[in-house]
């Protein structure tokens, strides 16, 4: 089939680099302008930019696709069989959805109805879920809301970050799109209508990073860090200084001595350079495995604690 591909992220680029090696022809690639990245300010390409004129395809960099009749002109001039978005960034006007006769499909990173929205990973992440997966759709005028198509579930480790999950669903993102455009050509592909039971997954903001030490139990804190893993971080203060937490588990009861409940959540009830740091939750102790201090690199809480001192019954904030 002849595809138009819409794209931005890595997570993109996985099914991009899969349709390109399946046989489709591939008219042209839409992914967001280039961006300013690192001390310099260096504009920086999207690793879809990237494939695409790796592979010598056509790449259109519109500020905005809503109201822009020069480029839906060019997108119809196209004649694209098949639209096909995965993490595009920009939430695409009907005018654009209609264009192809076979329909515009979305690979999405859960399993719909649940997450519909712009950080899907990210929730199931930071929500402890167990289980998550990708859907294939055919694509709407609302949020997520079109007709599935394929789903392939998978099971969330138990230690896993939102980068690692990233990671793993972009693959089978893009081996499912794959196939969908198989059943499509086809005929077989199913229309299944999604229903009113769905959960919403938006876009991540920086107020959630801090830790609320006074709300929340070890588990939760514990999913927060791996949710925010390797996105921003999640984060706390120690006697006005900033840490962040990239890597923390709930610890085992035999780990610890009883804790008095007198003491306030977020107290460190054990600093030590072998075994680590413990801190009291609302709920169960949370345990420091890799930890990064203001303008310094991550480290293990252990050669953290070399270079810094973090004192008993001192308070997380």
């Amino acid at each position: 089939m002849k595809i138009v591909f819409m794209g931005t992220p890595d997570f993109a680029k996985e099914s991009l680099e899969a349709l390109y090696g399946s046989g489709h022809e591939i008219l042209a690639v839409v992914t967001n302008p280039d961006k300013p990245k690192g001390r310099g300010m260096k504009m920086i390409a999207s690793p879809v930019k990237e494939f695409a004129i790796e592979k010598g395809i056509k790449v259109y960099q519109p500020e905005k696709v809503r109201k822009n009749e020069e480029f839906i002109s060019e997108i119809k001039a196209l004649k694209p069989d098949i639209i096909c978005v995965v993490a595009y960034g920009k939430i695409l006007p009907q005018e654009i959805l209609d264009i192809p006769p076979k329909g515009s499909i979305n690979v999405h990173g859960s399993l719909l109805p649940k997450y519909r929205g712009a950080a899907p990973i990210q929730w199931a992440v930071l929500n402890g879920d167990k289980k998550t997966g990708i859907t294939t759709m055919y694509m709407g005028a609302g949020m997520d809301t079109g007709d599935m198509i394929l789903k392939e579930e998978v099971e969330i480790g138990e230690d896993e970050t939102t980068g690692e999950l990233w990671e793993r669903l972009s693959t089978i993102g893009a081996k499912l799109l794959v196939e969908t455009l198989k059943q499509i050509e086809k005929g077989t592909a199913p229309r299944i209508k999604q229903g009113e039971d769905f959960t919403m997954a938006p876009m991540l903001n920086k107020e959630m990073a801090k830790i609320d030490w006074e709300n929340k139990t070890a588990q939760e804190i514990k999913n927060l860090v791996r949710g925010l893993n390797p996105i921003m971080g999640a984060y706390a203060f120690l006697n006005g200084k900033k840490i962040k937490f990239w890597k923390v588990d709930v610890a085992d009861s035999k780990q610890i001595y009883v804790v008095p409940t007198i003491l306030k959540n977020g107290t460190i009830i054990v600093s030590d350079k072998r075994d680590g740091v413990f801190i009291k939750t609302k709920e169960g102790i949370l345990k420091l495995i890799e930890v990064q201090g203001e303008n310094a690199k991550r480290m293990s809480i252990q050669d953290y604690l070399r270079g810094n001192e973090i004192k008993e019954f001192e308070v997380f904030k």
